[in-house]
């Protein structure tokens, strides 16, 4: 079950299926009546508005392997922090490049900050309609943009 709330980045929308947030994307899409979609909307507009600093709804993302674990290493980054690539690298045992493939297939964006990795002299890449302005918004709004600078 799918459901979307406007951002300052535009609608967002999010789908949940065995009580857990699944997948979230860019684009609007029709609500349904359910408790777990529900909270996990009402944390996204919390979110931005800056009342929500993490989510707290289950947020469970069909990945295994590397993938699963870049994306448990992305759900651990606080708010506000970020971490390079190379950081991801180190701690996990694999290349940067494969970091960076699995942060660009980050299934759940947002709820899973994938906004927070950066590279070694770039902002590298990121999936919203945007790409790297609303990377650089999202880091603005968690006070992380100093890190820009």
């Amino acid at each position: 079950m799918r459901g979307s709330v406007d951002t300052p980045l535009g609608s967002v929308w999010v789908e949940v299926a065995d009580r857990a947030v699944v997948a979230s994307g860019w684009g609007a899409a029709q609500g349904g009546d359910d408790p777990v979609l529900r909270t996990a909307l009402d944390e996204v507009v919390a979110y931005f508005d800056r009342r929500l600093d993490r989510f707290t709804v289950p947020i469970r993302p069909q990945a295994s392997g590397l993938s699963g674990r870049v994306l448990d290493a992305l759900s651990a980054i606080p708010f506000g922090e970020t971490r390079t690539y190379g950081d991801l690298s180190k701690d996990l045992g694999a290349p940067a490049q494969a970091i960076g493939r699995a942060c660009g297939s980050n299934p759940v964006p947002i709820l899973i900050p994938c906004h927070r990795v950066l590279g070694a002299t770039s902002l590298g890449g990121f999936s919203a309609p945007g790409g790297i302005e609303a990377k650089v918004w999202l880091l603005g709004h968690e006070g992380a943009a100093g890190l820009l600078i």
